[in-house]
């Protein structure tokens, strides 16, 4: 079954130029592995849902939070996976996102929390900046305008239709990451990711400057 799924979300997406690439899914599976050994999670679950997060992403659907449940329900019930896994895998791809500094995401298994703290920590750190300006370039979106503030969104649908500069992510999303992670072991990982990222950003707005 994994290594079937795996071979399925390859093929899909391979090449994809956004940042949410094979690559990507990748490094999530790995890194949730390695939290859900110590969490002592259920290790299909966390694997297939890793694998399959991100599938169809609400992002490149106009903003259907529905798509990638049922794309990855589509695909595990042609493995005959039983109907417990399914669920629980699709509860979390439902549930993994970021939506929006003022809304809630609250992984309510163990499995889910690893799977969502592996994914924000592919969102920051140097591979997240990088993902960061891969996903902005892909949106034509500004490096920088000064002139337009960062926004804390209230509601998804606010931050689905947002449109600011690559740099203002940074604060709407990316620095908000380190305290929205539900493990120890994700939380270990972040301090150090968290920091880089500020020094990035400090450096950035210094070069902006001229100094």
């Amino acid at each position: 079954m994994i290594a079937k799924t795996e071979e399925f979300v390859r093929q899909t997406l391979e090449g994809e130029g956004t940042g949410h690439d094979w690559w990507h899914i990748q490094r999530v599976r790995n890194t949730a592995l390695t939290i859900a050994k110590e969490e002592q999670a259920d290790l299909l679950v966390v694997e297939l849902a890793a694998l399959l997060h991100d599938i169809a992403d609400w992002k490149f659907y106009n903003g259907d939070l529905s798509i990638g449940p049922k794309v990855a329900r589509e695909w595990l019930e042609k493995l005959d996976a039983p109907e417990e896994t399914i669920r629980h895998v699709c509860d979390i791809i439902a549930t993994i996102s970021f939506k929006g500094a003022g809304v809630q995401t609250p992984m309510t298994t163990k499995e889910g929390k690893c799977v969502q703290d592996a994914d924000r920590l592919d969102a920051i750190g140097a591979i997240g900046i990088a993902r960061c300006f891969t996903y902005g370039g892909s949106k034509s979106r500004d490096l920088h305008n000064p002139t337009i503030k960062p926004v804390l969104h209230s509601t998804f649908e606010q931050y689905k239709s947002n449109a600011g500069t690559t740099l203002n992510h940074f604060y709407e999303k990316l620095f908000l990451v380190k305290d929205r992670l539900n493990t120890q072991s994700a939380k270990r990982l972040a301090e150090d990711r968290h920091k880089f990222m500020e020094d990035y950003v400090e450096r950035f707005l210094n070069e902006w400057d001229g100094k």
